[in-house]
């Protein structure tokens, strides 16, 4: 009796595991590419994530993620998505910007990818056109690239006796670095200001870049957009406050962290329906089918304490057009 006990109980034990295994087996696997790093990049992760659950997927339950962080090393990038592509995951996502949706897309053409990008991916080869993607690559343009003019013009409202703003761009992300400049430069040029341009793509540099800056006595300071500026946050917004230097940039959390504004898309928005989008993916919708989509709203976030400290005065229209005052 014991023994027919034993090898039922043993049946059942087999059977669940084979089952598990199945389970394991069957598990989709997404593969996250990221130019920056984990810590800063967290908040961003948390948001994907939810947009994941909010399409019924849940990491550890019915989803496994493949984590590749480059830490802002850029080179590191292509082998990073050959990489995920070698472990045969069934969706890549990316974050940081068009250099890294272009690693994935130039790793694979079969398997699907989600971006999050900051130029036209139309231009940059990404997608056939935003309505029709084509392919094996959708996503989402969040316009950071664009934007940067309308920070210049926000600058200088907020310190209208500015005469000489400071852009600071990563030469490592070269083609970004050069249609910003661009831009701003037609910007500064209307607005009969001077635009020095200030190049950093390590820490180190971007404590030069101040140096520079102090020198050149410019009023004011635009961060571009850049996963890089983004993962050193804190520095950029410690060195602005040590030298009391007016800057703007292109994320809430700059301003959250002590910048004294910000002005761009909610990137955490962006970064749960990119998890809403491969959620859909995962669940047999193609691609191709699938539009990029762009923000129709964007964030205004205006840091009182640091304009006061900076001796700034907010002027009372910029103040109402502010999504979002911390005091």
């Amino acid at each position: 009796m014991h023994r027919r006990r034993f090898i039922a109980l043993l049946g059942v034990a087999i059977t669940a595991a084979r089952t598990l295994r199945a389970q394991q087996k069957a598990m989709p696997v997404i593969g996250f590419l990221a130019a920056g790093s984990p810590g800063p990049g967290a908040p961003f992760v948390g948001a994907f994530r939810k947009g994941l659950s909010e399409a019924g997927y849940v990491e550890g339950q019915n989803l496994a993620i493949e984590y590749r962080w480059a830490e802002s090393h850029y080179d590191r990038l292509p082998a990073l998505a050959v990489d995920l592509v070698g472990r045969k995951v069934d969706l890549i996502a990316t974050s940081g910007g068009d250099l890294v949706a272009l690693a994935a897309r130039n790793a694979t053409s079969t398997i699907p990818i989600v971006f999050i990008g900051g130029g036209d991916p139309v231009e940059r080869g990404l997608v056939a056109s935003l309505a029709r993607p084509g392919g094996n690559v959708t996503g989402f343009s969040d316009l950071l690239v664009e934007l940067h003019p309308k920070r210049l013009e926000l600058l200088s409202e907020l310190v209208p006796q500015a005469r000489v703003i400071a852009l600071l761009v990563n030469p490592n992300s070269a083609s970004a670095a050069a249609q910003i400049t661009r831009e701003v430069q037609d910007a500064a040029r209307t607005r009969g200001m001077q635009l020095p341009i200030l190049k950093a793509g390590t820490e180190n540099e971007i404590d030069a870049a101040f140096a520079t800056l102090l020198q050149l006595h410019a009023d004011g300071l635009v961060v571009s957009s850049e996963p890089f500026f983004t993962s050193r946050r804190e520095q950029l917004v410690g060195l602005a406050a040590r030298h009391a230097v007016p800057a703007i940039y292109a994320l809430r959390e700059f301003a959250a962290s002590g910048g004294l504004i910000s002005y761009g898309p909610s990137v955490t928005s962006t970064f749960r329906q990119l998890g809403i989008y491969a959620g859909r993916i995962l669940k047999g919708a193609m691609p191709a089918d699938l539009p990029v989509q762009q923000p129709t709203t964007f964030e205004l976030v205006i840091n009182l304490n640091t304009a006061k400290q900076l001796g700034l005065t907010v002027p009372p229209l910029i103040l109402a057009r502010a999504t979002e005052v911390i005091e």
